[in-house]
């Protein structure tokens, strides 16, 4: 790590401070470089927002993907002040980036009350087997959209 790192890394850290300070929600942060410079940033917005999507990472995401005008975010780099989440690794990976930086990890987290590992444990397991019950229904008229999509032109790949 770098001394360019570690002062995008005390950035992501500040936020965290400052969404927490603000009411936002939890105390997490991330910002989102690219070439350098920070381009997007982020603070937890669930209790403020309530919206349970809205953690630093993805808020974060979000704003860079504006910004940039694409759905991709291959040569960034994101920060953030949390190992990241079930649904933040995974919005991570759909983001693409270069390389992530993370601070505090997830058993950090989980010692003041932000335990994922139901989530971790529940993603592992056979759907008749969660906590939530999840239903097929539709299938059959679900997946003729799924061979229009094959069958499209002029799709965007992703």
């Amino acid at each position: 790590m770098t001394d360019q790192d570690k002062k995008f890394m005390r950035r992501a850290i500040e936020l965290a401070n400052e969404g927490m300070n603000a009411n936002a929600g939890g105390p997490f942060g991330a910002v989102i470089v690219k070439d350098g410079e920070i381009i997007s940033e982020g603070y937890n917005r669930v209790t403020s927002s309530n919206d349970p999507t809205a953690h630093a990472e993805v808020v974060a995401i979000r704003n860079a993907c504006e910004k940039l005008g694409t759905f991709q975010l291959d040569d960034c780099i994101i920060y953030t002040s949390c190992e990241p989440c079930p649904m933040c690794l995974g919005a991570i990976y759909w983001a693409r980036p270069k390389k992530v930086f993370y601070a505090c990890q997830r058993e950090d987290a989980a010692a003041i009350d932000f335990d994922d590992q139901m989530i971790y444990d529940e993603i592992a397991k056979n759907m008749a087997e969660r906590q939530i019950e999840f239903t097929s229904v539709l299938r059959e008229e679900g997946v003729k959209a799924f061979e229009n999509w094959t069958k499209k032109q002029d799709r965007t790949e992703y």
